[in-house]
């Protein structure tokens, strides 16, 4: 790990507004580096997305503290990641939860980062080949729910999967140019919606597996 860029980016967060330090421990003790492609291993701590393979990316440093930060995880939580990407995401979220269910679309992805996880002495992430707008009904009810990935409406099969008390983050909006990051808590009474930040990220798209990516 290149701690010394490692220390700027956490200082860099905390300037950006990130208060939360379980969040900031586990950005700090999760290497980035081991998440990116070779092209991009310099730029591994740079507070910026970068791309990873079929179109998807790893976020921005500051975008996974702050939906970290706004997902309020606790040490007994079960939580549900839609979208496992480089594995990154569920990487952080590990450090703060008893368990989390990580799916994903693209069956190389889902195993390259079953593999690096594994590889990192990370053992409460367990990760599915699926259909993430579904949600992972078996083990559903979770505590919170992350999607990284922009939904083009708020997805009901996840609110219906959430706990009494649990709360959804997740990017609304079909438009690139005007998402945001949602949070929806589910109470007793209903749901409670608040509006985070603007974001940008790759659609979260529904139905059949692709075959590139079930082979």
């Amino acid at each position: 790990m290149n701690v010394p860029a490692m220390q700027r980016l956490i200082a860099e967060l905390r300037n950006s507004g990130i208060t939360d330090e379980n969040v900031l421990g586990a950005i700090a003790s999760v290497d980035r580096e081991r998440f990116v492609t070779q092209t991009f291993a310099e730029r591994a701590w740079e507070n910026t997305a970068l791309p990873i393979a079929f179109g998807q990316t790893i976020s921005q440093p500051l975008v996974v503290a702050a939906m970290t930060e706004a997902l309020r995880v606790g040490p007994r939580m079960k939580v549900l990641e839609i979208g496992t990407g480089s594995g990154y995401q569920a990487a952080v979220l590990a450090k703060l939860a008893r368990r989390v269910y990580s799916v994903e679309r693209f069956k190389p992805l889902s195993k390259a980062a079953e593999r690096l996880l594994l590889d990192l002495g990370i053992y409460n992430v367990v990760v599915d080949i699926n259909d993430g707008s579904k949600g992972w009904p078996g083990q559903a009810p979770f505590d919170r729910i992350i999607v990284t990935a922009a939904a083009e409406e708020r997805p009901q099969a996840l609110i219906d999967q959430l706990a009494v008390g649990g709360i959804l983050i997740v990017p609304v909006g079909r438009d690139p140019t005007s998402q945001v990051v949602e949070r929806i808590v589910k109470n007793e009474s209903g749901l409670q919606r608040d509006t985070l930040m603007p974001v940008r990220f790759v659609p979260l798209v529904a139905g059949p597996l692709p075959v590139l990516g079930s082979g």
